[in-house]
């Protein structure tokens, strides 16, 4: 028996005629691979803009997140391994009547395209400086500017648990390991599900940070969640946190001079010496408003 169709695979119309796949909205990924380019899709002629270049994607199916759509139908189209996408950021078009989410994201290794469907003539990792060399897919030609001028950024949130831990009220000192687990299990969280843009004060829709967390005295050893996503990662110092925290921010920084590189913490001296190496800092409330605002965004995110 053939598989049922999804209520999300039909046309929507606008108030001025214009047509566009998906009733839940549609979702396409802009796959990186720093090496090789961007994977692009050459669209078989009889599908929608037929010909022209653009990404694998298509309509969101219903109670999906357009996220989770994306890979899916990219993995669809293009035979993505397992586990290959590290998401970066997110970007929305929104025509009030329907959405396009276009994620951005790192291929963790290298990999050979596959076609597995009808929808492509060719997959082709394409050098991000020949990608308008193509005859490209309106929606995605008139997107790859605002994409590509962040496509190389990385956001790496370094926390200082001993200082975050310490403010929060809820008997860390009987348990302070314990505490700190509790603090990683809220980060994979965050690392899993990206926050909303403005809480970064940065563009598009939704970002996913990397995480590293500086643990210290009895808190050392505290375990990662079996789940935790590898974009988070905890380093354990040998003695004052505050100099591991420095020396991972020196690291990130020498190794990219434009790295944006946060630093949360409440301590006075450790902020003057991560800002004269260009971090930003913020507070340990920092950590509970990106908790709070990517729940919210996510339970509104999608049909």
């Amino acid at each position: 028996m053939a598989p049922s169709r999804d209520p999300g695979d039909t046309w929507v119309e606008g108030s001025d005629g214009a047509r566009f796949w998906g009733r839940f909205g549609a979702a396409g990924l802009v796959l990186h691979d720093p090496a090789r380019g961007i994977l692009l899709q050459h669209r078989v002629e009889w599908s929608h803009f037929g010909g022209t270049w653009g990404i694998p994607g298509g309509a969101i199916q219903q109670g999906e997140r357009p996220i989770d759509g994306a890979v899916r139908e990219a993995t669809e189209e293009a035979g993505l391994p397992d586990g290959v996408v590290l998401p970066r950021f997110s970007h929305v078009l929104d025509l009030d009547f329907w959405t396009y989410t276009t994620l951005v994201a790192r291929a963790r290794e290298s990999f050979e395209p596959i076609i597995s469907d009808r929808e492509s003539l060719e997959l082709r990792w394409v050098p991000v400086e020949e990608v308008d060399d193509l005859p490209l897919h309106p929606g995605f030609g008139a997107a790859w500017p605002t994409l590509r001028a962040d496509l190389r950024r990385d956001i790496t949130v370094v926390v200082d648990a001993a200082n975050v831990v310490g403010s929060r009220p809820d008997g860390w000192w009987k348990d302070r390991r314990g505490a700190a687990e509790r603090l990683l299990a809220s980060l994979a969280e965050l690392a899993t599900t990206g926050v909303p843009a403005e809480e970064l004060d940065l563009p598009h829709h939704a970002w996913w940070p990397r995480y590293t967390v500086v643990l210290e005295g009895q808190a050392r050893g505290a375990a990662l969640p079996t789940d935790a996503p590898d974009a988070l990662r905890v380093v354990s110092a040998p003695g004052e946190g505050d100099d591991t925290i420095v020396d991972e921010v020196a690291a990130l920084r020498d190794a990219d001079p434009a790295a944006d590189v946060r630093v949360v913490t409440s301590d006075r001296e450790l902020r003057a010496r991560v800002e004269s190496l260009g971090a930003r800092t913020h507070g340990p409330s920092f950590l509970t408003a990106l908790s709070s605002a990517s729940t919210t965004h996510n339970e509104h995110v999608g049909p």
